[in-house]
């Protein structure tokens, strides 16, 4: 369902010299040190795991970057993992001052960076909601008035009252945009915030942004998901390796970006295409799940579907009576809404979870990927996370160090890999977390939500890789939001929806039935 009209957009596209300046940025640059020393002595110990010494140099992340944002906009920011995008929104933000230029911002500003920063793992969603206004500065008088409002938006029900250790990203991501969105900030910056969201809460999300810019001031907007800024921005910029290089309607903006992504080794056209999976799809059986279901204790009782239990102490099914089973040769993909299941599921095939009903069955070796960033050390640098990352998982140390340069080179990372992963951005993290998985070759991947963050080109050479892998792997396992990917990569997707499966089939077929299921009713915005 369409839920933004083109009156609507037209009406946020007005000429520039009808509105006020609210971001001017002159010149600005940002620079940065690589290879200083790191902050804490637990940092300083894993380093003696390389055994190489520190290699200082100067890095521009920012190079004369010049544009002005008027209020109005909702400006949509695309470029490379690296570019330097969120170095951009940091000094929007004024966590970063720039080395060079000036920046000039007219309004109190809100920001929401990645998934989850910000967010206390161990209190609930409602605790982290009176967390996050108190850190804005708003009163807990205030904080009583707009919870209900943001808890409504969120669309996470029961879920609220649970500890975001429990969260999936998407889930994540809903709290962490409710929360930024209803305290209705001047300048709202997002940076990669909605990569984990499902289709209808982007579009929710979407329609909260052209509110907001109505009322307040304008919406900066991070991400790789380019469609969506063609969609619901009025303006685009495009950054290249620090510098700007187009400013304009979303459409040509986007257009030019695609165009000179250099598209990967094995190929010689300079245009993002996945190519489709083909492979030999054996009848040798590598995942069995046989009436699978898994339980959560629930910390408050309500009456809703799959909740059962005594007052004040209920369980909600994540899965119920799941079955499937998955042949050697297969690169399955797995959709649905955030709350479906996806990432319990990914849990019990990698071992984390034990299902309370029925069993699972895995034949070989496997390896997950779950998240963005799971696993990593914040104050590692990336080649001390790879190190750090394939010790946990048995490999010797003789064998790591003769990888460490392919999962550099593979991750295109190199100048940045002697720098702590806290300095990473998303899409920069969703590189070096599959980079590392990717080779150590399992016979089972599992890829959850991790590679949301990745750039266009980023995507297409992961696609070409886990193709690859089935000629030595036996099965891919990936839950993404990302439909074209599945389309094209995967050659079976499954629909999950509240722990259920809702079609297993061909990834063109199961797709079509997800999306025309209704994606959003006006009355769930309010």
């Amino acid at each position: 369902m369409k839920i933004i009209t083109e009156e609507t957009i037209k009406h946020y596209s007005r000429d520039h010299k009808e509105r006020v300046p609210v971001i001017e940025a002159v010149n600005v640059g940002v620079k940065y040190n690589l290879g200083r020393k790191r902050d804490d002595i637990q940092s300083l110990s894993y380093r003696l795991i390389s055994r190489e010494r520190w290699r200082y140099k100067e890095f521009w992340a920012l190079k004369g970057l010049t544009f002005t944002g008027y209020n109005g906009d909702i400006l949509g920011v695309i470029g490379a993992n690296g570019a330097g995008k969120t170095t951009l929104c940091r000094v929007i933000s004024g966590l970063l001052k720039p080395d060079t230029g000036r920046i000039t911002v007219n309004g109190s500003v809100t920001a929401l960076f990645s998934l989850g920063i910000g967010f206390n793992q161990q209190l609930t969603g409602r605790e982290n909601i009176f967390l996050n206004g108190y850190m804005l500065g708003f009163s807990h008088a205030e904080m009583n008035k707009l919870l209900p409002q943001i808890i409504s938006f969120t669309g996470l029900g029961r879920f609220i009252d649970e500890p975001l250790k429990r969260y999936s990203s998407g889930m994540r991501a809903r709290l962490g945009f409710s929360i930024a969105a209803m305290l209705e900030p001047e300048i709202l910056v997002l940076d990669e915030a909605l990569s984990a969201g499902d289709l209808a809460f982007n579009e929710k999300a979407a329609l909260k942004m052209q509110e907001l810019v109505a009322r307040a001031k304008m919406v900066v907007i991070v991400s790789h998901q380019t469609d969506f800024i063609e969609k619901h921005c009025n303006r685009a910029l495009w950054i290249d390796q620090g510098t700007l290089r187009a400013c304009g309607k979303p459409g040509e903006v986007v257009a030019a970006y695609k165009e000179s992504v250099p598209a990967w080794q094995r190929t010689k056209s300079r245009k993002i295409k996945l190519v489709k999976t083909k492979t030999t799809i054996s009848s040798e059986r590598v995942i069995t799940v046989q009436g699978v279901g898994v339980k959560f204790l629930l910390s408050k009782k309500e009456n809703s579907p799959g909740y059962t239990g005594s007052p004040g102490k209920g369980f909600f099914w994540a899965l119920k009576d799941l079955s499937f089973t998955v042949n050697a040769g297969e690169i399955v993909g797995i959709i649905g809404a955030n709350g479906a299941g996806k990432t319990t599921l990914c849990r019990v095939l990698t071992g984390i979870l034990k299902p309370d009903t029925g069993a699972v069955s895995i034949k070989g070796s496997t390896t997950a990927l779950l998240s963005l960033g799971t696993g990593f050390n914040s104050q590692l640098s990336g080649r001390d996370n790879i190190l750090l990352n394939g010790l946990m998982l048995g490999i010797p140390r003789k064998n790591l160090i003769n990888m460490i340069d392919d999962i550099i080179n593979f991750s295109e990372l190199n100048e940045f890999i002697d720098r702590p992963v806290k300095e990473y951005s998303s899409g920069m993290r969703a590189r070096l977390g599959f980079s590392i998985a990717a080779a150590i070759k399992p016979d089972i991947f599992i890829i959850d939500e991790a590679l949301n963050a990745g750039d266009a080109s980023f995507y297409e050479k992961a696609s070409a890789r886990i193709q690859e892998m089935l000629g030595q792997a036996k099965a891919v396992i990936i839950v993404t939001h990302r439909l074209d990917f599945v389309e094209k990569v995967c050659n079976r997707a499954i629909w999950l929806e509240e722990g259920k499966i809702m079609a297993d089939g061909k990834p063109a077929d199961v797709i079509e039935q997800y999306k025309s299921k209704p994606i959003i009713r006006r009355q769930d915005l309010n």
